[in-house]
């Protein structure tokens, strides 16, 4: 027995003298190494290097130290709210407004619920991006102060998506608004320009609190109070700024989340379990397809489907401006398999009109065979409301039709709309040497339509006295109408007027 200890013994002296010491300088991986150099030292150097080690009694690693990441976790968190907890770095704030916010939320428990399930969905593609951008985790939970983690959320003010984009910064972000998605919505788009934005605002403030400010209220609001309290000598931290009641209470509010993800047994709530596992992926489309199929092919619920494909704003998706569609982690290869095996038909009963020329709805219904209400509806056109010429429109695909949309106009399709003309009935009589082109002048209408109304052609001649119907708008109408009734009052007094200038006197009878 003592001499198998003695063996062990040698063994573990032996294993010491061979291994590598981590962290010097010429070791695999350490900045300024040579690999190639590495992997050609003789056994004779590693024979003599001399392992070291630390002096003193051993000591507990501080807390701050590991949340400075100077010491590396041995394991990776199972729970996702772990990993966010210890990618906290942005100064805690001190204020009143913070436990004032705190109460707040501690007393809408059912709140807090709703908004950290819809969370779940999300939060572990945002922390991804922020570790990949080495930015703080506490910005994951933003969209809970700016849109309680909701994609479909719009403000009063126009802001779309869980991160509030208005129009003009999502178009200085990349963001597409168009007829048939808006990408302010989107899952992975919205996201990176928030991160995007963020980023640029903490490179012109240095300060993450003053950048949340305004990423809230505006880059050029927050410089302008900073220049002023400069001016009057005062300070320009967050908290010394003179602001609107809503960035004022902006960052208390992100602090206050902050503070109940940190601890949140101190103010008895319970964080739902989100695992450190991506919730979804990406998956490619190369053909139009309806959202309809695309979720029964993936095999989850319609309602679940647009939740992580918020920017879809049609019942069909347009493969070439939408190339990406975002499923739950295990469906992403049932919808895989169920595509390929797909042999039912077309994928998609939708396809894109462009208007030739300005239509009512009714017209527009009329001629791609669909009821005026669910045009309506699906290309979300308000009452009372006419469509301007070059506008893209969502209409039925026919069987026979094989080609997709087009990228540009699936990139770049407007709808543009223009208040309706409410038009009346009206019939004329034509004079002698009427034509159509003649009396559609004198009117003020086209032509064609002129000659679509009294079924004839555009090169058309009537017949002096012959009835030609008019369509004309209500207001022209009344003004025609009013002339008229004013030239047969005038010509009515007229009339009167010379038969009594013209009548003899009594006087002159006698």
């Amino acid at each position: 027995m003592k001499l198998f200890h003695i063996a062990c013994l040698a063994g573990l002296l032996w294993l010491s003298g061979c291994a590598t010491q981590v962290g010097t300088p010429g070791a695999a991986g350490t900045p300024g190494n040579d690999s190639t150099t590495a992997t050609t030292t003789s056994p004779a150097s590693e024979a003599t290097h001399t392992p070291q080690y630390p002096a003193g009694p051993l000591l507990p690693i501080a807390p701050a130290r590991a949340s400075r990441l100077e010491v590396m976790p041995l394991f990776t968190p199972s729970d996702l709210w772990d990993r966010i907890r210890r990618g906290f770095a942005m100064p805690d704030l001190q204020h009143p407004l913070v436990q004032d916010r705190e109460q707040w939320y501690a007393n809408r428990p059912d709140y807090m619920q709703r908004m950290t399930e819809r969370s779940r969905k999300y939060l572990f593609h945002i922390v991804e991006e922020l570790e990949r951008r080495n930015m703080p985790t506490e910005l994951a939970l933003l969209p809970y102060i700016e849109s309680a983690f909701n994609p479909q959320a719009v403000s009063s003010a126009r802001a779309a998506g869980m991160w509030q984009f208005m129009p003009a910064t999502g178009n200085y972000f990349d963001l597409k608004q168009n007829a048939f998605r808006d990408d302010r919505r989107d899952v992975l788009a919205s996201t990176r320009a928030a991160l995007d934005y963020l980023q640029k605002l903490y490179g012109m403030f240095g300060d993450w609190h003053l950048a949340l400010a305004a990423y809230n209220w505006g880059e050029g609001s927050v410089g302008r109070a900073i220049a002023r309290n400069q001016k009057a000598g005062l300070g320009t931290s967050y908290t010394d700024l003179t602001m609107p009641t809503e960035t004022r209470l902006y960052v208390p509010k992100l602090q206050a989340v902050k503070n109940i993800v940190a601890n949140p047994e101190a103010f008895r709530t319970e964080l739902p379990l989100i695992e450190n596992h991506p919730y979804f992926q990406t998956v490619d489309i190369t053909r139009d397809i309806d959202v309809a199929l695309a979720a029964r092919l993936a095999d989850v619920e319609l309602s679940d489907f647009k939740a992580l494909n918020p920017s879809l704003d049609k019942p069909v998706i347009l493969a070439a401006g939408t190339p990406q569609i975002l499923l739950p982690w295990d469906n992403a290869k049932v919808f895989e398999r169920n595509l390929a095996a797909y042999k039912d038909g077309q994928y998609a009963s939708w396809t894109v009109w462009m208007l030739p020329s300005t239509m009512s709805t009714a017209e527009v219904a009329r001629r791609v065979g669909m009821d005026e209400t669910e045009l309506r509806n699906i290309n979300r056109i308000p009452p009372r409301m006419r469509v301007k010429a070059g506008s893209a429109l969502i209409v039925p695909r026919s069987a026979t039709t094989r080609t997709d949309v087009a990228e540009h106009v699936a990139d770049n399709g407007k709808l543009s709309l223009a208040p309706d003309v409410v038009t009346r009935r009206s019939v004329v009589r034509a004079r002698k040497g009427d034509t159509v082109s003649s009396l559609a002048k004198r009117h003020r209408v086209s032509a064609a339509s002129l000659a679509d109304w009294n079924d004839v052609k555009t090169s058309a001649a009537f017949k002096a006295g012959q009835e030609v119907v008019l369509m004309l708008p209500v207001r022209m109408q009344a003004s025609r109408d009013t002339q008229a009734s004013a030239g047969k009052r005038s010509a009515g007094k007229s009339s009167a007027r010379v038969t009594r200038e013209s009548k003899p006197s009594r006087k002159k009878r006698r």
